[in-house]
C-alpha cells in the first residue's frame, strides 16, 4: 500500500534521546506478567496492543510508545480498516529504525480479540471519548496493563468503576495526561507547593473553544468503517463524515464536536490543566465544594459541544478555581505574594497584547529551583514511564485514583454548565448534595451490547 509519509517525524532511537532516564516510582504490589518473571526477564521486551488508529494514534501514542524501546506493537485494531492497514504500515516503519528485530503485528477489527492474546502484556487505547470505560475496563479485566488516552471517561459513574477496576484487578493503569512528564509543569506545581506566591488564593484555567458549524446530510456508510460498533452505548444515528472522523487523512475530527461522544473542551483540554491545577493545589484526591457555570450551547444536532464559557469552582482553604476561554491557555496560581504561570508554550491572552512564557512568574525570583521544600515525582516522558512502570509494577504518574479526580472536576464543571445555576458537591460521596437533577447527570443510559455496564455483566 502506498502511504505518506508518517504524521509523527520522530523515530524509536531519535525519540530515546529526548526521553531517556524517567525517574522510578514507589512500588505497588501489583501482579507482574508471569512472561516477564525469572532470571531471563530483563531481556524479554514487553508485547503491547494498540486499539485505535486515528488521529492521536498516530501523531502521538504509536511513536512515543515505540520510542521508549521497551517493547514491541504485536497486534492493532480499529474500526476502519484504511486506517487499520496505515496503523499496521506507520508501527513497521518507525520499527526499521530500532535495535530489536521487527515484531510481527497482527490486525484485528474487534478489540475483544485483542483482549483474548495471552502474550500480550498491555495495551495503548486512542479512541473516542465515549468509549474509553467500555475498553479500559474489559483490558483490566483481561489482565492487560492499560496507557488511556484523556480524558478518563465521559461520566463520573464510569471513572469509578473504571477506577474501582484498576485496584479490583491490580493492573498498571497511566492516563494520557502527559504535562505531568513535562518539566515545566512539574517544577510550577513544586514552585506553588514550596510556597513560592505566598498563601494559594485563587487559580485560573484557560481553555480554547471549538467552533460550530451547519449540519451536514445523511450519508452513506463507508464499505471500510463498522459504524454500528463506531456508535457503540450511544443513540444510533445517521452516518455523516462531519460526526465521526475523516475519510482521509486525519485531520481532527468531528465526533471531539459532539456531546454524544465528547464533553467538549471543558474535558478535551481541561482534563491536562484540571490535573495539573490540582498537583499543585495538592488536592489530587480531592474535588470541589461548590461549582457554578455558564456556557453557549449551539442547537445544531452534530456539533453541539458548548461554546464560550465560564466556569467557578470553590476548593478547600478558600481556594477558588475559575475556568474560561478568555484565560491564556494554560494555568496561573495566584497567590498573596504573586502568581506563577505554566501552559505547553508561550501563550497569549485573547483580546490583549499580554503574553507569557511556558513557564512565568510575576516576579522572576519566584521561579529559582533553590530551597524548594516539595520534590514531586518527575518522568521525561509520559509513555516511557508507562512502560516502565509495567516492569516495575510501580505507580505511573497519572494513576487512576488522581486521574478519576481531575476528570470528575471536568464533568462537574460541564453539569454545571448545562444547568447554568450553582451546585454544591460532595467529593468524599461523589454526589451532589440534594440535587437529585444534577445526579442524574453523573451517568448515561448505554445501547446493549455496549459499555462498561453491559461489559461487566457480560
Amino acid at each position: 500500500m502506498n502511504l505518506s509519509p508518517p504524521e509523527h517525524p520522530l523515530s524509536r532511537r531519535g525519540f530515546l534521546k529526548a526521553a531517556a532516564g524517567a525517574a522510578a516510582m514507589a512500588s505497588l504490589p501489583l501482579i507482574l506478567p508471569s512472561r516477564l518473571r525469572g532470571a531471563t526477564a530483563p531481556s524479554n521486551r514487553l508485547r503491547l496492543g494498540q486499539i485505535g488508529a486515528g488521529r492521536i494514534a498516530r501523531t502521538h501514542d504509536i511513536p512515543a510508545t515505540l520510542a521508549a524501546n521497551l517493547g514491541d506493537y504485536v497486534a492493532i485494531c480499529d474500526l476502519d480498516s484504511n486506517r487499520l492497514a496505515e496503523g499496521r504500515e506507520l508501527i513497521l516503519q518507525i520499527a526499521k529504525d530500532g535495535d530489536a528485530p521487527a515484531p510481527v503485528v497482527r490486525t484485528y477489527g474487534d478489540y475483544r480479540e485483542v483482549l483474548e492474546r495471552d502474550d500480550i502484556d498491555a495495551v495503548v487505547i486512542s479512541t473516542p471519548d465515549f468509549s474509553h470505560a467500555e475498553l479500559a475496563f474489559a483490558a483490566l479485566r483481561s489482565g492487560k496493563d492499560v496507557y488511556l488516552q484523556k480524558p478518563m471517561t465521559m461520566t463520573v459513574e464510569e471513572g469509578i468503576l473504571l477506577r474501582d477496576a484498576v485496584k479490583r484487578y491490580n493492573r498498571v493503569f497511566q492516563l494520557g495526561s502527559q504535562q505531568r512528564s513535562t518539566s515545566q509543569f512539574r517544577k510550577a506545581c513544586e514552585l506553588v507547593r514550596s510556597g513560592r506566591v505566598g498563601r494559594l488564593t485563587h487559580v485560573e484555567i484557560g481553555l480554547p473553544l471549538d467552533p460550530t458549524a451547519p449540519d451536514d446530510p445523511a450519508q452513506p456508510v463507508p464499505a471500510n468503517l463498522d459504524y454500528d460498533e463506531w456508535l457503540g452505548p450511544t443513540p444510533k444515528v445517521d452516518y455523516t463524515e462531519q460526526r465521526v472522523h475523516p475519510r482521509k487523512g486525519y485531520d481532527r475530527p468531528g465526533w471531539m464536536r459532539h456531546d454524544a461522544y465528547c464533553l467538549g473542551m471543558i474535558t478535551g483540554w481541561g482534563a491536562h490543566h484540571f490535573d495539573i491545577a490540582h498537583w499543585g493545589m495538592n488536592v489530587e484526591l480531592g474535588g470541589p465544594s461548590r461549582v457554578e457555570g455558564r456556557a453557549v450551547f449551539p442547537t445544531n444536532k452534530i456539533w453541539n459541544v458548548h461554546g464560550a464559557y465560564h466556569v467557578e469552582l470553590e476548593y478547600p482553604g478558600n481556594i477558588r478555581l475559575t475556568v474560561s476561554n478568555d484565560f491564556e491557555n494554560g494555568i496561573r496560581f495566584f497567590g498573596d505574594e504573586g502568581w506563577i504561570f505554566v501552559s505547553r508554550g508561550e501563550a497569549s491572552e485573547p483580546g490583549s497584547s499580554r503574553r507569557s512564557k511556558a513557564l512565568d512568574a510575576s516576579d522572576p525570583k519566584l521561579l529559582n529551583p533553590k530551597g524548594l521544600t516539595v520534590e514531586l515525582p518527575r518522568s521525561s516522558e509520559h509513555h516511557l514511564n508507562f512502560l516502565e512502570c509495567v516492569r516495575s509494577r510501580a505507580v505511573t504518574m497519572s494513576p487512576a485514583p488522581i486521574a478519576h479526580r481531575s476528570n470528575t472536576a471536568c464533568i462537574v464543571s460541564w453539569i454545571a454548565m448545562k444547568l447554568g445555576r450553582p451546585v454544591e458537591w460532595d467529593a468524599k460521596a461523589e454526589r451532589f448534595v440534594n440535587d437529585p437533577e444534577a445526579n442524574l447527570m453523573l451517568a448515561r443510559p448505554e445501547l446493549a451490547p455496549y459499555g462498561i455496564h453491559n461489559v461487566m455483566k457480560s
